[in-house]
């Protein structure tokens, strides 16, 4: 379990610090390449995130080469022990945020011209358009993925997506309201028992996962709806300001 631990913490400690590169603008860009030396060079990048794909996939099979052990030597009860571990420390490696992050990355990727890498970023689809969003991923060793892009609570689209702790997505004003949280604070202001809406683990908004590069995928492939839905939000969240500051100063004033 702590071998698990580590590969999950590695493989998402490398997907943000390669993410942060890529959508990072202005100062803060040039203060990452300063300190970390990386030479933002968009081949290099997409090398990079294949080798984390590999990575990822690699250790994947292994774990479910181990649980097939457990399962056949030990009767299944160790590898259920094993996964329900897995499960409540949300290291289950094909269910992290950050590979639906890379998938996002490479479907974003305008850099990369013909050779291997065309054929590598061919296997990452998103479907848009269909009666339900989804984005397929097609990982080495012909294993397929498929995430939905639906946000359970307005069941809509995805936008400006967050992936809280137990690996479902909401769009950032649904998660704030489901955590009872106005959109200016965040979510890290949440409550430690505030629930997820689908599965009602609770604790899961504090570490929720900023979907950068989804949001960016949405933008340019929906950008209709995504300005739409910019406009709703920024309106909600004005909206949402005004009655905390302003019930504030009547309570500072006695009114």
């Amino acid at each position: 379990m702590r071998e698990a631990s580590h590969i999950a913490g590695c493989f998402s400690s490398r997907v943000r610090h390669l993410l942060h590169l890529h959508v990072a603008r202005g100062i803060q860009r040039y203060k990452l390449r300063l300190r970390q030396c990386f030479k933002n060079d968009q081949q290099t990048m997409a090398e990079e995130g294949r080798m984390l794909i590999e990575y990822v996939t690699m250790n994947a099979i292994a774990i479910r080469k181990i649980l097939k052990k457990y399962d056949k030597v030990h009767c299944s009860v160790n590898g259920n022990n094993f996964k329900s571990k897995m499960q409540a420390e949300h290291i289950e490696l094909l269910q992290s945020p950050w590979l639906i992050e890379l998938g996002a990355f490479y479907l974003n990727f305008d850099g990369i011209d013909g050779g291997e890498f065309s054929e590598f970023c061919s296997q990452f689809s998103c479907d848009l358009n269909g009666t339900e969003p989804v984005m397929t991923l097609t990982l080495p060793n012909s294993m397929k993925l498929e995430y939905s892009l639906t946000c359970a609570i307005c069941l809509e689209t995805v936008f400006n997506p967050y992936a809280l702790s137990c690996g479902h997505l909401f769009c950032k004003l649904c998660a704030c309201s489901a955590a009872f949280v106005l959109m200016f604070e965040g979510l890290k202001t949440a409550s430690s028992n505030a629930k997820c809406p689908i599965c009602r683990e609770a604790g899961v908004y504090t570490n929720a996962v900023h979907m950068l590069e989804l949001d960016l995928l949405l933008k340019r492939r929906c950008n209709e709806y995504w300005k739409e839905r910019m406009a709703a939000e920024h309106a909600e969240d004005v909206k949402q300001t005004r009655e905390y500051w302003d019930s504030r100063t009547k309570y500072a004033i006695g009114y």
